[in-house]
């Protein structure tokens, strides 16, 4: 579990990837001492497991699960990923609870100058797109960020200056591909209300969550 709030930005140094599965090692001189094998980072948002560190970086395995779900698939030596470690539990909270379970992959539609800061404007899956709400959570390659506005399956996140600099935020542009994982408690929400819907009890569905259910549907919330 991590909060969205990036530790550090690394680079890759090596991208050995197949739709297969690969390995990713990337430069992390901050925190790479306090790494130990078998523990959870996210890269872009990404739950990986750390198999190594030498040298200030350390390596991971990538899933084809992943590959398919995040943009890890496209990364490249050079390039700058927003770094995690796992929450823990007496740390602050200063994000939102963040699975490192990337739901799908959008794409930034729009930036806009906002005074010292950006407003992104982002393109997402219809199945993302179903779980944002205005003022609700939602993780933008790794990063936890508030939802300021949607239209259709779009939807805005303003990035204050500190965010640009301490995330890869600030090198995007207009046509770049982000991953996405949109608020645990959202997922659990819907699931429970979609069961509800049917209704059919002596199966674990709940009336009152059908009801619930169809008045969202009906009023155009689901």
């Amino acid at each position: 579990m991590f909060t969205g709030i990036i530790e550090e930005l690394g680079t890759v140094l090596e991208a050995d990837l197949t739709p297969r599965g690969g390995t990713l090692r990337i430069s992390c001189p901050g925190m790479w001492r306090e790494l130990d094998l078998g523990e959870s980072v996210a890269v872009n948002g990404v739950c990986l497991t750390v198999t190594g560190t030498r040298d200030g970086s350390f390596t991971a395995d990538v899933s084809p699960e992943s590959l398919q779900r995040s943009t890890l698939g496209s990364l490249r030596r050079g390039e700058v990923v927003n770094l995690e470690r796992a929450l823990r539990l007496d740390s602050r909270l200063g994000g939102h609870l963040v699975q490192g379970h990337v739901d799908g992959v959008g794409r930034i539609t729009e930036i806009r100058e906002e005074g010292r800061g950006r407003t992104l404007v982002i393109d997402a899956p219809p199945g993302i797109a179903a779980y944002l709400v205005e003022k609700g959570s939602v993780a933008v390659d790794g990063i936890s960020l508030t939802v300021s506005a949607l239209r259709g399956t779009s939807f805005s996140v303003a990035v204050i200056p500190h965010t640009l600099a301490a995330t890869n935020l600030g090198r995007r542009r207009a046509g770049d591909a982000v991953n996405l994982e949109v608020d645990i408690i959202a997922k659990y929400v819907r699931s429970y209300l979609e069961r509800g819907f049917s209704s059919r009890v002596g199966e674990g569905a709940s009336t009152e969550g059908g009801d619930l259910y169809r008045k969202l549907v009906e009023g155009g919330f689901v």
